[in-house]
């Protein structure tokens, strides 16, 4: 059945039985549902490639039967990704049917599925279904997911918040009115970046972290980089296009500060490439198609003695409350997509404004309440 959503002109699809056969071998469904939302943000969000006002996301739903849980993911519409509601939602549809086969909804199992039968799935859909899997996986042993993964619980990273590209005294503006621990300011717009930087510096202590978002050559970016050493940036993210990897190499190479890949590094096969232009990745959970391959993109980068940093689009309660569970295990984190928002539909992480660190909601799972 579909039920038309008034304020997106999109449908939303309900109930589609994707049966799976469990220990006691009697067949229950698993049921789907996509929810579409359009996620209005606090203040106008501008970076190197587009500006924008809302976020349009969909969360996906999947419920179980057996035990009356449900687990939550969500695959935000990113329309400089080519991303539409409409579009993700038919193909979501079309594969239900492709669950028949599962003996056990498991993230393994449910990788394995996508990986035989919907090799060609957007990463970005493929993680709503694996973070979603995660959740129900995790409720179903009645504990938080990260409890349930192998973490050294001692690390706490806080969380930067992101100043958004503006002119000068927008961006101060913008610092001024959220007071953060640590910054991620996003440059790449022309000649006012380094004034940006040193403006900014004015009104806080905090440590900065600068992107780019591929808007600067490599000379920019091996100047930039002694003077913004000396005004308290810790590293610098994806500072070229991902195609200048001659210019890449000189930057790893004459580089006052750290530099980051984002754009560079997707999917798992990137990591071993950019150990040889960057000296660390920001894993993006929806890039590279959930929970389970951002796991195993840490494992891999710290064999090549990367750092690792893991960020997100512009996602509800219900996509940061995911990649927050992989704190334990970063060097740096990008976790404020909902504190972008004017209105989250959903309820999960927070984080402390003094500290920036994490707070878990007392409940298994991520620990998201959808609807709040």
């Amino acid at each position: 059945m579909l039920y038309a959503v008034p304020s997106l002109g999109l449908p939303i699809i309900s109930c589609l039985e994707i049966p799976r056969l469990l220990a006691d071998d009697n067949l229950y469904p698993v049921r789907l549902t996509v929810h579409p939302h359009l996620l209005p943000l606090a203040n106008p969000f501008r970076i190197a490639h587009e500006s924008r006002t809302d976020q349009p996301t969909l969360i996906v739903e999947l419920f179980d039967e057996a035990t009356g849980l449900s687990g939550y993911g969500e695959a935000p519409m990113t329309r400089y990704y080519g991303l539409d509601s409409a579009t993700c939602t038919a193909q979501l549809t079309a594969l239900a049917p492709a669950f028949a086969p599962l003996h056990a909804l498991t993230p393994e199992a449910l990788h394995a599925l996508l990986d035989e039968r919907a090799p060609a799935l957007n990463p970005f859909l493929r993680c709503a279904l694996d973070v979603a899997t995660h959740d129900l996986w995790a409720r179903s042993k009645g504990q938080r997911l990260g409890e349930l993964w192998e973490q050294d619980r001692t690390r706490h990273i806080p969380t930067c918040y992101t100043i958004g590209l503006g002119t000068v005294a927008e961006m101060v503006s913008k610092l001024r009115a959220f007071p953060w621990p640590v910054y991620k300011i996003k440059l790449g717009g022309g000649t006012e970046d380094l004034a940006i930087i040193r403006a900014l510096r004015e009104h806080t202590e905090a440590p900065f972290y600068v992107d780019a978002n591929t808007g600067w050559t490599a000379r920019q970016t091996i100047d930039y980089s002694e003077v913004l050493a000396g005004l308290g940036v810790r590293f610098i993210e994806q500072p070229l296009k991902t195609d200048d990897l001659v210019g890449q190499r000189e930057v790893f190479a004459h580089s006052a500060l750290p530099v980051l890949a984002d754009e560079s590094c997707q999917v798992a096969a990137d990591v071993d490439r950019c150990a040889t232009y960057f000296h660390g990745i920001n894993i993006k959970v929806v890039k590279c198609g959930g929970l389970l391959p951002a796991r195993q993109m840490i494992v891999r980068a710290r064999e090549l003695g990367l750092q690792v940093m893991a960020g997100c689009m512009t996602e509800s309660s219900v996509g940061i409350s995911a990649i927050a569970q992989l704190l334990p295990e970063l060097d740096y984190a990008d976790l404020d997509g909902a504190m972008l928002l004017a209105e989250d539909p959903a309820r999960g992480v927070t984080f402390a404004p003094d500290t920036g660190l994490v707070r878990y909601p007392e409940r298994p799972g991520t620990g998201v309440v959808y609807p709040r």
